[in-house]
């Protein structure tokens, strides 16, 4: 399964997209760019409780054809030039 730009794809994420279809068609549909901004809000979180939020709303907001994750500011990992 496809990770991001600059982030793999964490084991949790890949778990939690493999077990909701609707969230992982999503998921293949969306550019590298915009997986990479999921990946990087569910790492960012600092807390367990936090990430584990953060992996159910990215089903969710998946789920209702987002295709970047709502109110992040972006990757900070990656230069503005896209890469």
């Amino acid at each position: 399964m496809p990770g991001g730009v600059v982030h793999e794809l964490p084991a949790d994420l890949r778990r939690a997209l493999m077990a909701n279809a609707m969230a992982l068609d999503a998921w293949m549909d969306i550019t590298p760019l915009a997986r990479n901004e999921f990946i990087c809000w569910v790492e960012d979180a600092k807390q367990e409780t936090t990430r584990e939020r953060r992996i159910r709303r990215t089903q969710e907001e998946l789920e209702e054809g987002q295709r970047r994750p709502c109110c992040w500011p972006g990757c900070k990992h990656r230069d503005r030039a896209g890469s």
